[in-house]
């Protein structure tokens, strides 16, 4: 029976410039490998390390990219090692498999939007009506499922952000603040749906997560075994489960040390 391996992306495996968190000397850092390339720029990137530990890892398990991003954010990435076929985008709302969304899966998710929660116009609205232009760089809609803003980080005030997740609550939605992005998206909009539908699919009967955020928790939970980052918000929350692994590292060190771990359990497991 194969594992499956479900991980978020952006800090996680992968890490932006800002993000990397290289706090030891320059001539002891580890060496790079771009892997996203945005406008002609470099964007994101993992360690030499691990991007041999990602090839071994998918030649090993079913591996299944598990991000927020959008289809056309997702495609900007370019992974070593074997191709995904399947990978879950838009935290949950398109599931591609050989690169392509499946619509049956995702007009099954648009019909438990419909009925669980307030709709997506709402909560853009209320967005644009409350958030101070002072501090927001960009509002924007993610495939017709959940909205983001992105901020001057260092001007955002902290009780708005509050104030806005207990509104986003009692209407169904949740509410991350991940970097320079706060994200409002649908509680029945999930990752773990997602990968419960990969297991099906593939059979596996073991599944292993890893993830940094608040919108990575159900995803955490719902897998046999997961692991999170020593930083992001479920580091900063103190948040762990009796299945969860809270690791030390920080930054793209972190992103490699997570991929051992999947690894491990992946051999360990696999006769």
């Amino acid at each position: 029976m194969p594992v499956l391996v479900a991980s978020d992306l952006d800090r996680t495996l992968i890490y932006s410039a800002a993000a990397l968190a290289l706090t030891m000397p320059d001539a002891r850092a580890p060496r790079l490998l771009c892997v996203e390339v945005h406008e002609s720029k470099p964007l994101s990137y993992l360690t030499e390390t691990a991007a041999q530990l990602l090839t071994d890892l998918g030649d090993a398990a079913v591996f299944v990219p598990t991000t927020t991003r959008t289809r056309k954010q997702y495609q900007r990435i370019n992974l070593p090692g074997p191709e995904p076929k399947y990978a879950i985008c838009a935290n949950g709302g398109h599931l591609l498999v050989d690169g392509v969304s499946d619509p049956d899966w995702n007009a099954h998710v648009q019909a438990r939007l419909a009925e669980q929660c307030a709709p997506l116009e709402e909560v853009r609205d209320h967005l644009m009506a409350s958030a101070d232009p002072l501090w927001v760089r960009k509002h924007r809609i993610a495939e017709d499922l959940f909205a983001y803003l992105v901020v001057e980080r260092e001007l955002l005030p902290e009780e708005w952000v509050k104030e806005l997740a207990v509104w986003a609550e009692n209407r169904g939605w949740t509410v991350s603040l991940q970097g320079r992005k706060i994200y409002a998206v649908p509680k029945p909009l999930t990752k773990s749906a997602a990968m419960h539908e990969v297991a099906r699919r593939t059979g596996a009967d073991l599944t292993l997560a890893a993830g940094d955020s608040l919108l990575d928790a159900d995803l955490l939970l719902a897998a046999d075994k997961g692991w999170r980052p020593g930083h992001g918000e479920l580091a900063d929350a103190e948040w762990t489960a009796p299945a969860i692994s809270a690791l030390p590292e920080r930054g793209v060190l972190a992103g490699e040390r997570i991929l051992r771990e999947f690894l491990k359990a992946t051999r360990t497991t696999t006769p």
